[in-house]
């Protein structure tokens, strides 16, 4: 996952197209392609998949098939059809309803963010490898008041900044991904190999029975399920599809290009790492750090490690002073359609939804002082993670039912692009999705055998309570909400839903036309 593409490209984050697609240059195969690309690479996570090895491989691409290219061809489909502000919750709730439209836009504001402390721990590791030395640096990386200490600077930076305006977010965004993701990805990939290929003791097996995972041990599959997360993200540019010539052709083959680029990124950056450190020396949150420290010293170039810290380090930061808002102000437009009460409505003069940005930053800081309770950093970045996984995948498996029902529902809206091979493409592509999500979040509530994570049955109560906690709360508030809270001002910012327009119940069938 990574969320460092410029807002007004998601519609997840409930951001329109800020110019209608006819006065737009049309988007080249391979422009469409870098813009997948860059909006679901992230490098963070690959320590975890290196504990696997070669096995990794296979989790990559079984993830790749059963999420990631499922997610781009329905979300294309949705996107076309219904291009208005708040993405996912119009899409859901065409299909059953504004309640369940209203848990899944939830749910989006609250896995980022939860997605927030876990992405600015490993921006906080980024920043103490700058340091004078590797062991200075992990000792510094493991300090847990250190930790939270730059967590909660950084984002109630970002907040406060949100809070008045940034009108060069896009171009911090672009620089972000490029410097903090792009470039650091290729040098990991060419110097891991380099060092394979010039023959140097390498600490993972690459055996071809190794390739494929043991099932029978159930406590190895739990690491797996994080792939999905890695992958989410590639609906945000779905609606990019009305920009390109002929999408029926081209949408699909930009998908199958970006899919194998972001897959071969993922894989080489993951093997890189196993090649240096041995799995049982693993460390979700400082590895990535350790292994570019490590490359350096044997090819003579210690002096960019440093360098390399900081330019990650700019990559995590200049997303989360870019993201921090987005999902919060999807969040707004709809409360101020009548689904939060005024004053989580209330906006600045900047436009900004100061009051959700401040409930956000205190959640934030209640999960950062987490760190401390939890028995290491590691403990707490696996939960939280696995936490972030789990709540985005309830919102994918939502909005992948509501594509196969609005196929029945909705036939005669207009959708430029359609999934292919008419209503069985859309029971293969959604209904794979749908199962792939499935396992990956009864997956994720499995204690992980490579990690520490203190008590395994706190663990998983832990995990349960907070999604029973998160999915309650949106479905609660709508339970209770009061006609005052929809205002004149907020109902003239949102379109009706289509059902709504037409006078007739939520998901049933529309008249023939």
């Amino acid at each position: 996952m990574n969320i460092m593409t410029t807002p007004t490209a998601s519609p997840a984050a409930g951001k329109p197209a800020a110019v209608t697609p006819a006065r737009m240059a049309k988007l080249s195969v391979l422009t469409l392609a870098i813009m997948n690309v860059t909006a679901v690479v992230s490098l963070r996570g690959l320590p975890s998949e290196a504990t696997y090895g070669l096995t990794s491989v296979f989790y990559y691409i079984f993830a790749a098939v059963f999420f990631l290219i499922p997610v781009s061809i329905v979300a294309a489909e949705l996107a076309t059809g219904w291009p208005q502000k708040c993405g996912v919750f119009r899409w859901v709730g065409e299909a059953f309803g504004p309640r369940w439209g209203f848990l899944a836009i939830f749910l989006v504001w609250v896995e980022s963010t939860i997605w927030f402390p876990t992405v600015l721990t490993f921006g906080a590791v980024a920043i103490a490898f700058a340091g004078p030395g590797q062991r200075w640096d992990e000792a510094l990386a493991a300090n847990k008041l250190y930790t939270i200490g730059i967590v909660l600077v950084v984002y109630w930076a970002a907040t406060w900044v949100s809070l008045h305006g940034l009108k060069s977010a896009a171009r911090i965004a672009k620089w972000g991904g490029m410097i903090g993701t792009i470039i650091p990805a290729a040098i990991l990939i060419v110097l891991g190999f380099t060092y394979y290929f010039s023959g140097n003791y390498i600490e993972v097996q690459l055996a071809w029975r190794d390739l494929i995972p043991d099932f029978t041990n159930f406590n190895n599959l739990v690491l797996a399920a994080g792939i999905f997360l890695f992958y989410a993200g590639m609906e945000m540019n779905a609606i990019h599809v009305r920009e390109i010539d002929n999408p029926a052709r081209n949408y699909p083959l930009a998908i199958l290009i970006s899919s194998l680029v972001t897959v071969a990124i993922f894989v080489l950056g993951t093997l890189a790492i196993a090649f240096i450190i041995p799995a049982s020396q693993i460390n979700l949150v400082q590895s990535l750090l350790i292994t570019y420290d490590s490359f350096f010293k044997l090819f003579g170039i210690d002096w960019l490690s440093p360098v390399m810290a900081i330019a990650l380090a700019f990559g995590v930061l200049g997303g989360v002073t870019v993201w921090v808002a987005g999902p919060s102000s999807a969040l707004s437009v709809v409360g101020r359609a009548g689904y939060l009460p005024p004053f989580f409505q209330k906006v600045n003069a900047k436009g900004a939804p100061s009051h959700i940005l401040i409930v956000q930053g205190l959640i934030v800081t209640f999960l950062a002082i987490m760190f401390v309770v939890l028995p290491s950093v590691q403990a707490a970045y696996q939960i939280l993670s696995q936490l972030t996984v789990t709540l985005y995948l309830i919102m994918y498996l939502l909005m992948f039912a509501a594509a196969i029902h609005l196929r029945y529902s909705e036939p005669n809206t207009p959708r430029p692009y359609r999934v292919p091979f008419g209503a069985f493409g859309m029971w293969l592509f959604a209904g794979v999705g749908l199962v792939g999500s499935l396992i990956a979040f009864v997956l994720s509530f499995v204690p992980p055998s490579q990690i520490a994570v203190g008590s395994p049955s706190a663990y998983i109560w832990m995990l349960i309570a907070g999604n029973v906690i998160f999915v309650a709360i949106p479905l609660i508030t709508y339970a209770i909400r009061k006609p005052h809270w929809k205002t004149p001002e907020g109902s003239a910012d949102f379109e009706p839903f289509n059902w709504e327009k037409e006078g007739r119940m939520p998901g049933s069938q529309q008249a023939a036309g």
